[in-house]
């Protein structure tokens, strides 16, 4: 038996045990060796498996849960990322509406990564693959949607479905992406915030598998190469009452309902503090940059992918959502699809209208075209996101403690002053000839 989790950073941890019955058994772990968790000096959790049970498709025997964390006393842990997104179910059911939620997970397929850093030397070497330097054929941003043989990932792509399928998650989608060097993007079923948060973690586990059994490693950081499209982790969202979509309306304009708009104006509101959450990484915002298919300002349009939130074009009330566009692969999923939800619950509660959608492309839009506009940009780094969601939590307290909040940016900001002191290759560059 395999026992699951998620740190607050999103890394996913696990420990093997012998058990006689998975939901009866337990399992203590230090919790002071986890990020985020808790000191040494009181650093006993526990592990138990409530709600799941998958079975490991690459070896027979072996269970999977992912587990939810309890105190030692068997008190449900405040900081227990899954707790979070459990929460808002319930929050959810108590209103009598659920979330349907789906997620593009993009990534990069690589042959190797290799990573240094010391006082004489810093590098990073990546084995890329499908570049015309390479002996492959796709240029920089020319992937979409390409097909074998030029698509060299496609066995891998199909086989990491394979296995979602066998674990009972069905992916409804997928594709080779813009960039080149083997970007992969795979769409998720509609499931609630729990499920979709189970369903990332376990995606991620069985990528990196699968790609290690083809010889290739998964790549998720955010912006692994300049001059290309990064990887993004588009998450589709609608809400739902009565088997009846919430967000569809046809007598309204665009058949974007009174909710929905309400939900985009919440998203829009508090979306500088979203991104501490949604963009986590000091890497996350080397991808938010104009003119890489990846949202600088916050502002929504009708199947403009130039914006933070895209409304599908699409009349069908079954399929009908909006897509939140700044979100990447290295997020906490239970936090980040719970957050997202708490922003546009908060939107509705306050009935925040949100301005006009915007029918230009964002990227090409004058500074004081953004002026007279209203529009506001997204954070620029991780450390101005931080300060955002310091002065602007409240939406998120009806499921986030206070505690794992506190200790979320604790982590965060420990992050951006490791990192702010190392120096990029690319400052060597630009300041030689100073």
């Amino acid at each position: 038996m395999k026992y699951l989790f998620t740190d607050l950073a999103g890394i996913v941890r696990g420990v093997e045990k012998n058990v006689n019955d998975p939901f009866r058994d337990r399992v203590f772990f230090d919790a002071s060796s986890v990020i985020g968790f808790e000191k040494i000096e009181n650093s006993d959790l526990m592990l138990r498996c409530v709600d799941n049970l998958y079975s490991f498709p690459f070896r027979s025997g072996i269970k999977y849960c992912i587990a939810n964390i309890f105190t030692s006393q068997g008190d449900r842990y405040v900081k227990d990322p899954r707790a979070v997104a459990e929460e808002l179910r319930k929050l959810l059911i108590e209103n009598g509406v659920e979330a349907r939620m789906g997620v593009e997970i993009e990534f990069f397929l690589v042959k190797y990564i290799m990573a240094s850093i010391d006082l004489s030397e810093q590098t990073v070497k990546i084995g890329v693959v499908e570049t015309p330097e390479t002996g492959g054929a796709i240029p920089v941003k020319k992937g979409y949607f390409l097909v074998e043989p030029l698509d060299t990932v496609r066995d891998v792509r199909l086989d990491i479905i394979h296995y979602m399928e066998l674990i009972g998650y069905n992916p409804v989608k997928s594709h080779h992406e813009v960039a080149t060097t083997g970007q992969v993007e795979v769409t998720s079923p509609a499931l609630d915030p729990v499920l979709l948060g189970d369903y990332t973690v376990l995606f991620k586990i069985i990528t990196r598998t699968v790609a290690g059994l083809h010889g290739f490693k998964a790549l998720f950081l955010p912006k692994p190469f300049y001059g290309d499209n990064g990887s993004g982790m588009h998450i589709h969202v609608s809400l739902w009452s009565n088997g009846e979509n919430l967000f569809y309306d046809p007598s309204e304009e665009y058949g974007l309902s009174r909710t929905a708009r309400y939900f985009i104006g919440g998203i829009l509101e508090h979306g500088r503090s979203l991104s501490a959450i949604v963009s986590p990484t000091v890497n996350s915002y080397r991808r938010l940059v104009p003119g890489y298919e990846a949202p600088t300002l916050l502002a929504w349009g009708l199947g403009n992918r130039s914006t933070a939130i895209r409304v599908p074009s699409t009349k069908n009330k079954g399929s009908f959502r909006i897509e939140y566009r700044p979100p990447d692969p290295l997020v906490n999923p239970y936090l980040a699809y719970t957050a997202i939800v708490l922003a546009g619950l908060d939107g509705i509660k306050k009935k925040i209208e949100p301005p006009p959608p915007l029918l230009k492309n964002a990227y090409k839009l004058s500074e004081s075209e953004i002026r007279e506009l209203g529009l506001r940009r997204l954070p620029r780094s991780l450390w101005e996101a931080l300060d955002e969601l310091e002065s602007d939590y409240e939406y998120l307290l009806p499921t986030f403690p206070n505690e794992l909040i506190e200790s979320y940016i604790e982590v965060k900001r420990g992050e951006c002053m490791r990192l702010q002191s190392v120096p990029s290759p690319a400052e060597f560059v630009e300041y030689m000839m100073y």
